[in-house]
């Protein structure tokens, strides 16, 4: 059975989420073959490497706000390989524009492949899932290309970065949206429209995955310097040592220009300026970061868009479904801890 991004208190949605969830990973799996076994194996690679099918999860959960004859209905059910499929393409991609090395604890694509044929496994992904969106009818077309556009968007404007007049922190927060947040909200959007929720509740809950998506990044932010490297896969302090600015150095550099920040911050900004390629110099800036009271304000950072996020759905009767999305938000920030 697949194992799902969160584990929901109501053992009755768990499994029936579950159990949608092994045909989305079934329809994925075909999506991600077809072509001669070299090519195959490299459009499958991230998707067999596993990962959390947040993206997935989320559009089962709002089809639970529907008709309960289509909470698992073809277009539910498509809709979901559509916004993996989507999040896949762009992983590869990703990782050829930020080097990365590895990637669900495997080797990333343009690590095995070259950085070309990763390019191109990413365009196929993205060329499967707009075939499988076109099942979906000509607005749902629509939605998968806008998305896709923020998606992109949200990328170049990481890449050129804040104007001298933006406020640097409002404009990451802007970029987290547009990269993250757009899916999400997709995501959240396909499944009540899938199910026949209606236009209303499905405006509510793209607003909420929106803020989830927000929220989710924000607390990837802490994971990467508070994490455990056994439990997490991941060397604290990456994004650091590859010279990107996350929620935490961004806070530290505003609350400098603001002439508000300590002296340990002063020196975690300073150390910051030095190569980070060694492991003990990393270690020393990650160990000043975890101490600092800038790591528990972007917890709280995380936690607050989670709690906006749970608001939105105060527009909605109660329900399974939505006590379900209001933990499916907590649990998302609850990493953190």
């Amino acid at each position: 059975m697949t194992q799902t991004a969160v584990t929901l208190k109501s053992a009755d949605l768990q499994s029936e989420l579950e159990n949608a969830l092994d045909e989305v990973e079934r329809r994925l799996r075909d999506s991600v073959v077809g072509a001669r076994g070299l090519v195959d194996d490299l459009t499958a690679h991230l998707m067999a490497a596993g990962g959390k099918r947040m993206r997935p999860m989320l559009v089962l959960l709002c089809a639970q706000l529907g008709s309960p004859s289509r909470r698992s209905s073809n277009s539910v059910l498509d809709a979901a390989v559509v916004v993996e499929l989507t999040h896949l393409a762009t992983l590869y991609h990703d990782d050829v524009m930020d080097s990365a090395p590895s990637r669900r604890g495997a080797p990333a694509a343009q690590r095995i492949w070259g950085n070309n044929r990763a390019i191109l496994a990413g365009d196929v992904l993205f060329s499967r899932a707009s075939r499988r969106v076109a099942k979906l009818g000509p607005e749902a077309v629509m939605q998968h290309a806008a998305t896709f556009e923020r998606l992109c968007m949200g990328q170049l404007n990481e890449t050129f970065g804040p104007n001298e007049d933006e406020d640097p922190v409002d404009f990451y927060i802007q970029v987290l949206a547009d990269k993250t947040g757009s899916l999400v909200a997709q995501s959240a959007r396909y499944g009540a429209e899938m199910s026949g929720a209606g236009p209303e509740v499905a405006n509510y809950v793209a607003e909420y995955g929106e803020k989830v998506g927000v929220a989710f990044q924000i607390a990837d932010d802490v994971i990467d310097l508070a994490s455990d490297p056994e439990t997490s896969g991941k060397t604290p302090g990456t994004d650091l040592r590859e010279g990107v600015d996350t929620l935490p150095t961004l806070l530290l550099k505003s609350q400098a220009a603001k002439g508000e920040l300590d002296a340990k911050g002063t020196q975690i900004l300073r150390l910051l300026k030095n190569d980070l390629e060694d492991d003990a110099a990393l270690a020393q800036v990650v160990g000043l970061l975890r101490e600092h009271p800038v790591l528990e304000q972007t917890r709280a950072l995380a936690r607050q868009w989670a709690d906006e996020a749970k608001q939105v759905l105060e527009a909605l009767p109660k329900s399974d479904a939505h006590s379900a999305l209001c933990e499916f938000a907590d649990l998302l920030v609850d990493r953190m801890s």
